[in-house]
């Protein structure tokens, strides 16, 4: 490894504040706008894992892996690097359906790379199981191509293209242990000129194991001052650090130097992440921090170019050369102040009154147009009490599962439930869903609906689920001979990722219901708030629930 040569000068010049601690809004609802002088970290207190992002004009733009959650590869928008929306999703379904058309948790997208070239938006990913694809557009908020598979094959994975300025395009990218049976290396081929597909020999131009570098990942491809460099986090996610790789030819040799880790701060594992400029020419770095059931949340970092071309992200406190994470700093520059228009990327609300599901919520499986109705008319959405699969064991074996983030670092989501029972074994509800989830429900037993609390542990390796409390609900009204009942149900987040249940007949007084659950990650994911319509059976003209 290099020995720094960072200059005192350098490390002064490097002005910053660190401030702890990240105040929840009075508002859940709303995006967390702060001061205008500084940011906090982490500017998404939600799970945007491996984020990679590029600036257009004013405009930035940034995705993240989404995995076997849909619509996929969200699209996120900003003008000033902090305050963000989901403008988009690109990616609708995926292939093949033998696949994902059930829950494949921890499957799909992994580690995707945004970028621009020439009038064309750009999002290479690897998944592990299929080999790297890509998708184009020309514009970031409307329809993406399907996915093309450029490089097939497994253990493939966290792409990142490079456009020479001789017209070539080279790609690097990691292997997945699981998959390939190796790992922390990184290779390079050259594509064809419109991506499709790879035109030479994979070139290893990086080996961590022989430097103390192991799980070496998510490598992000630059050129800078005639030097090709390669940002790779390693370590591992929970205690990792982050490295910069740097070459005068794109086959190496690559020297290398750690720039990011976690030092005395209290930021741990700062791993892979993505580089921008923003309009007036400072340097920032956006990267994920996994903080367990909350997710991988993001934090934005400055980063400086030093004088012999090497850089540093954070900034140096304890002095050792490398830089460690900031809590707090100078917000970046922006041409533009007009506030956004989309949706939250903090959003927790339903939303359910377009014609529509608001780009906040995504399916656990590719969807199926029968699952649901939008309904503007009456501003809710509608699922249908949908027949699980066979061998289903609980919940995570259902495709048919609505989902949204949870955001810290405090939260409450309420919804109102209209439920309109048909037949015996008929759930709908809502769920704090991981590899652990618990449930408040509205139970059918072909005569009378109760509120019902379920929890499973161990989801993930078909762990049962179990009855915590039941109650009749005595309350139910009919329209045009239809019998429904009506329950408001909420739930909050506690700063330790706590999840409190709580139920309403009227809208206004809620009582809690059960016991307090401890909320538990997903696979490479954080928890969720979901939504579930299921039974047993299919028969004609079964039961629904509309949610407001």
């Amino acid at each position: 490894m290099l020995k720094s040569n960072i200059s005192k000068k350098a490390l002064l010049a490097l002005t910053f504040t660190l401030c702890c601690g990240f105040a929840a809004q009075s508002n859940p609802f709303m995006a967390r706008r702060i001061d205008k002088e500084e940011y906090k970290n982490p500017v998404l207190f939600s799970d945007y894992s491996d984020p990679d992002l590029i600036r257009v004009g004013d405009d930035y733009w940034m995705t993240s892996s989404s995995f076997t959650c849909y619509p996929g590869l969200q699209i996120l928008h900003s003008t000033d690097l902090v305050n963000w929306e989901i403008a988009g999703a690109a990616v609708q379904r995926l292939e093949p359906a033998s696949h994902f058309d059930a829950p494949a948790h921890g499957d799909g997208i992994w580690a995707p790379c945004i970028r621009y070239n020439e009038g064309t938006f750009w999002i290479f990913w690897g998944d592990p199981d299929h080999g790297i694809y890509q998708v184009h557009t020309n514009d970031p908020r409307g329809e993406w191509s399907k996915p093309h598979l450029v490089l097939e094959g497994k253990g493939l994975i966290d792409p990142s293209p490079l456009w020479d300025e001789d017209g070539r395009v080279y790609l690097v990218h990691g292997w997945a242990g699981s998959r390939a049976g190796f790992k922390s290396v990184l290779s390079v081929c050259e594509l064809d000129k419109d991506c499709t597909r790879t035109i030479s020999d994979q070139v290893l131009v990086f080996d961590g194991k022989k430097n103390g570098n192991n799980t070496v990942e998510g490598p992000k491809f630059y050129k800078r001052n005639g030097y090709y460099y390669i940002f790779a986090p390693s370590g591992g996610v929970k205690e990792g650090w982050q490295l910069v790789l740097r070459s005068k030819s794109v086959y190496g040799p690559y020297e290398w130097k750690t720039v990011l880790h976690q030092g005395n701060t209290d930021i741990h594992g700062p791993h892979q992440g993505g580089w921008v400029s923003d309009v007036e020419g400072n340097d920032w770095f956006m990267h994920f921090e996994d903080r367990y059931a909350w997710g991988r949340v993001c934090h934005l970092q400055p980063m400086t170019w030093l004088e012999d071309d090497w850089c540093i992200i954070g900034v140096d406190i304890n002095g050792d050369g490398i830089g460690e994470p900031v809590s707090s700093f100078r917000k970046p520059a922006t041409h533009v102040n007009a506030p956004l228009e989309g949706i939250s990327a903090l959003a927790t609300s339903t939303g359910f009154t377009g014609t529509s599901i608001p780009l906040n919520w995504q399916w656990e499986a590719n969807p199926h147009f029968s699952w649901y109705m939008t309904n503007p008319t009456d501003g809710c959405l509608r699922l249908h009490c949908i027949k699980s699969p066979e061998g289903w064991r609980n919940l995570r074996d259902t495709p048919n599962i609505l989902s949204q983030k949870v955001v810290g670092p405090e939260m409450s989501f309420t919804a109102k439930l209209v439920y309109r029972p048909s037949y015996e074994s008929e759930r709908v509800g809502l769920a704090a869903f991981g590899h652990n989830y618990s449930t408040l429900e509205l139970d059918f037993d072909g005569q009378n609906v109760s509120l019902v609390r379920r929890e499973c542990i161990d989801a993930t390796k078909g762990g049962e689920e179990v009855v915590l409390c039941s109650s009749p609900l005595k309350t139910s009204s009919y329209q045009d001979g239809v019998k429904y009942c009506s329950v408001w149900m909420r739930i909050d987040v506690d700063k330790d990722c706590n999840f409190k249940f709580f139920y309403s007949l009227d809208g206004k007084k809620f009582k809690a219901f059960g016991d307090t659950f401890k909320g538990k990650e997903g696979h490479w994911i954080g928890a969720k708030i979901a939504i579930f319509a299921i039974s047993n059976i299919k028969k004609n003209d079964g039961g629904s629930v509309e949610i407001y």
